[in-house]
C-alpha cells in the first residue's frame, strides 16, 4: 500500500459520510492520468494551482481599492488565501475533505479581471455591447473554468478533477455547488471579503468603527477577530453531521444586512471607489482597441487565434487576465504619446 491509498484508508476513518472522498476522483479529470504514488488527486490539484501563472498574478490584482499606497491592503492573492484558511477551518472542523476545499478556494479567483469587480462589470459591458452576435460573456468564474481548462500550460489547462471545477464555477452566491466542500468555499468567501473589507475600509477611514451598524455588531461582534469567530462557528454548528452547509437564520441575516451596508458605503460611491470609472474606461479602450488589431497581441495569444480560437474571445483571455499595473502600462504605451528623444 503506497502512500497515496494509506491516504484513502485514513479517510475512510476520518471524514464525514457527506465528505467527497478522494478516491472517487480518480477518474474525474477530461484527460485520465496516472496516479501519483504520494498525493491524492485532491492535493495535486490543489498543487497545479498554486504554482500557476494565474495565481501568482493575483498579487497585483484589486480587491477593493484600486492601487493603494499602503502595504497592507488586500489584494486578490491575499483575498484568495484567506478564504483557503476560512475554508479549511469550517472543512476540517465538519470531517469534511480539506484538499478538495483548499484547492477550490485556491482557484476560484484565477478568472478575475485587472481593478476588481469594476474591471469584471466593463468586460461584461464590452462583450454586451460590442459582440452582441458573438454570445461572448464574461462573468469571473467562468474565466476561472476556463483558465483551468485552457489557457493555463500553454493551452493544455491544468486537468483538474470535476469536483474542482465545480466548486470554482459554482462559488459566487447564485450557484450551488455538487459538494459540500464547494458550499464551503461559497460561505467562506462571503465570510471573508466582508470582514476584510471592513477592515481595509477602516484602515482607509472610509468608515470608522463607531459607523457600523450597532444592532449587527451586537450580534456579529464589534471587530473583525470577533465577527470572524462568530461566522465561522455559527457555520460549523449548524452544518455538523448535517448533508448541507449552512448558517442560522439570524446570523445569515445580519451577515446580509451587513453587506448590504458595505455596498451603501464602501463598494459604490465612496472615495474608495473614486478612480472605478477610469480603470473601466481604460480596459474598455483597452478591449475595442485589440478587438479591431489583434495583431497586435503578445506572440502566445496570436499562436492562440491561429489556432483557429476566435480573435475576439483572444482578446478577452487577454485583457482579463492583466495585472493593474500591466493593463496600465499598456494603455500607456498604445495611447499615451511617448516623450521623444534625440
Amino acid at each position: 500500500m503506497n502512500l497515496r491509498e494509506r491516504q484513502y484508508e485514513r479517510e475512510k476513518w476520518i471524514l464525514s459520510p457527506y465528505a467527497c472522498f478522494s478516491e472517487n476522483a480518480q477518474n474525474s479529470r477530461e484527460r485520465i492520468e496516472k496516479p501519483c504514488d504520494m498525493r491524492t488527486d485532491f492535493q495535486r490539484d490543489r498543487d497545479r494551482i498554486l504554482h500557476s501563472k494565474a495565481f501568482r498574478r493575483l498579487k497585483h490584482k484589486t480587491q477593493v481599492f484600486i492601487a493603494p499606497e499602503g502595504d497592507h491592503y488586500r489584494t486578490r492573492l491575499t483575498h484568495t488565501l484567506e478564504v483557503a484558511q476560512i475554508a479549511r477551518t469550517i472543512a476540517r472542523a465538519l470531517a469534511l475533505n480539506e484538499d478538495l476545499t483548499e484547492a477550490i478556494a485556491l482557484g476560484h479567483d484565477l478568472g478575475h479581471t485587472p481593478f476588481g469587480h469594476a474591471g469584471e462589470r466593463a468586460l461584461a459591458d464590452a462583450c454586451r455591447e460590442i459582440l452582441p452576435e458573438e454570445e461572448i460573456t464574461f462573468e469571473h468564474n467562468e474565466q476561472s473554468v476556463r483558465i483551468v481548462e485552457y489557457l493555463e500550460n500553454n493551452y493544455q489547462g491544468l486537468n483538474l478533477t470535476k469536483e474542482v471545477r465545480d466548486g470554482i464555477l459554482n462559488h459566487p452566491s447564485r450557484y450551488m455547488p455538487a459538494t459540500l466542500e464547494g458550499k464551503v468555499v461559497r460561505l467562506s468567501d462571503k465570510i471573508a471579503y466582508i470582514n476584510h473589507d471592513i477592515d481595509d475600509a477602516l484602515r482607509g477611514k472610509i468608515i470608522c468603527e463607531n459607523d457600523l451598524p450597532s444592532n449587527l455588531t451586537r450580534i456579529l461582534g464589534t471587530n473583525t477577530k470577533e465577527r470572524l469567530d462568530t461566522l465561522v462557528h455559527d457555520v460549523v454548528n449548524n452544518s455538523l453531521n448535517q448533508p448541507d452547509v449552512y448558517m442560522s437564520p439570524d446570523i445569515d441575516r445580519a451577515m446580509t444586512e451587513l453587506r448590504i451596508y458595505m455596498f451603501e458605503n464602501v463598494y459604490v460611491g465612496s472615495r474608495a471607489k473614486n478612480e472605478e470609472f477610469k480603470a473601466k474606461r481604460m480596459l474598455r479602450t483597452l478591449f475595442e482597441h485589440f478587438i479591431v488589431n489583434w495583431q497586435e497581441l503578445p506572440e502566445e495569444y496570436t499562436r492562440q487565434v491561429l489556432k483557429q480560437d476566435s480573435p475576439k474571445r483572444v482578446v478577452l483571455d487577454y485583457i482579463s487576465g492583466m495585472t493593474d499595473q500591466y493593463a496600465i502600462r499598456k494603455f500607456e504605451e498604445i495611447f499615451v504619446p511617448g516623450v521623444w528623444k534625440e
